[in-house]
């Protein structure tokens, strides 16, 4: 105690003596004064209306904490509870157990729907038996209602919840911007519930786009959002926000040696998640498009190798039989060679372009296929032995079992 009330001493006095400083470079004009207005608001005002000039910055944005007093109330903690059924074991009967698990969401609508993200809600494909959601009150209060699960999609680790509006009063959904608009270096928030700590927030900007984010089920999300704002488990579903309030993202992973915070957190891009919601809400279930191939990303130093034409694109392993590839007339390989200690099935087509835009792996391909509707009409640039032809290709609709 001594030690540190000596050391608030001493910061204390450095503080006046730096003070004095300051005044007197004032008072001879060498530093510039700057005045700001503040908003003096009485007691039981709106979050809204409490807002001071201090709340925006210089360029007319909104500040963490500005964002936090006006979007939190719309941000709620997700509780999915799952029961586990007693079983006979080599030693007897296991007994029955439940397991819960913690996750962040948020409303979307004044009608109850609240987005989040499928795993928060399902485990290894699995949906919790309940799943419950915790909206913030004034100061420590809370309010937990039951919720209910609309529908998932695995593909865009996105799930649509819907809960009784008139059980929690006024909602406050927040506000969805546009993915494809967002730039790399601008300010963003996340707000959630990182490892229980329930209504949290942290702030960075947005490191990365285009980042190809694996979703639960193993298909590949497009235009993920990579940002160094803190994301730790319990963020999951929670929002990633603008700096003018609006959301750009869905909190869904991290990239981690230890398993905590290391700055890379990504997040699903709101306009893929608004499309799987807005089938959510209608049907249930999300359709997406299908190709129908196995492919791997081919390498420099495979196409070296093999002496082939192109060092980039898609070696087709395998066609579905069936499938709009099959229709197309596009061919899988047909031999199996190892390189480096990897397996790759050669012999087949290389699909380079899709509508014109080049391929430089596998992940882009189902990136692209991904943003069309079954029934669409692509144009694959394929090399087929030793001539580059264009295919057109009409999408069908993704099994069930893909």
């Amino acid at each position: 105690m001594k030690k540190l009330r000596s050391g608030v001493g001493v910061f204390l006095s450095g503080g006046v003596t730096i003070l004095v400083l300051l005044a007197l470079l004032v008072l001879f004009g060498v530093l510039p004064v700057k005045t700001q207005k503040t908003t003096v608001v009485e007691p039981g005002a709106s979050a809204s209306s409490s807002m001071t000039t201090a709340a925006l910055s210089s360029s007319g944005s909104l500040t963490p904490s500005a964002i936090y007093q006006k979007y939190s109330a719309g941000v709620v903690e997700v509780l999915a509870t799952y029961h586990v059924a007693a079983s006979q074991g080599f030693f007897g009967e296991i007994p029955s157990s439940s397991s819960q698990a913690l996750g962040s969401g948020f409303v979307v609508s004044n009608d109850g729907y609240i987005l989040t993200n499928a795993h928060v809600v399902t485990n290894n494909g699995q949906a919790a038996n309940s799943v419950s959601v915790v909206f913030k009150g004034s100061g420590s209060q809370t309010t937990t209602i039951a919720a209910k699960v609309v529908g998932v999609d695995q593909t865009s680790d996105v799930a649509v919840l819907k809960i009784d509006p008139s059980k929690v009063g006024k909602l406050d959904p927040l506000v969805l911007g546009d993915s494809s608009k967002v730039q790399v270096g601008e300010s963003v928030v996340a707000i959630g519930n990182p490892l229980g700590f329930d209504f949290t927030l942290t702030s960075g900007i947005v490191s990365a786009t285009d980042r190809n984010l694996q979703s639960p089920n193993g298909s590949t999300i497009s235009d993920g959002i990579q940002t160094d704002a803190a994301i730790n488990e319990g963020n999951s579903g929670g929002p990633l926000i603008d700096s003018s309030g609006k959301v750009i993202g869905i909190n869904e992973q991290i990239a981690s040696q230890s398993g905590g915070n290391q700055g890379l957190g990504f997040a699903v891009p709101i306009n893929a998640a608004a499309n799987a919601m807005t089938q959510l809400e209608k049907t249930g279930t999300v359709k997406y498009a299908y190709l129908g191939i196995d492919g791997q990303t081919l390498t420099p130093d495979l196409a070296k190798a093999l002496n082939l034409k192109t060092t980039e694109g898609v070696l087709v392993a395998k066609v579905m039989a069936g499938s709009p590839a099959a229709k197309a007339g596009i061919t899988g390989g047909n031999t199996q060679v190892t390189l480096q200690n990897q397996q790759w099935v050669v012999g087949g087509d290389i699909i380079t372009a899709i509508d014109g835009q080049k391929l430089n792996s596998m992940d882009e391909l189902q990136a692209a296929i991904t943003t069309h509707k079954p029934g669409d009409t692509v144009t694959l640039t394929v090399i087929s032995g030793l001539s580059t032809k264009d295919v057109q290709v009409t999408l069908g609709l993704r099994p069930q079992t893909f």
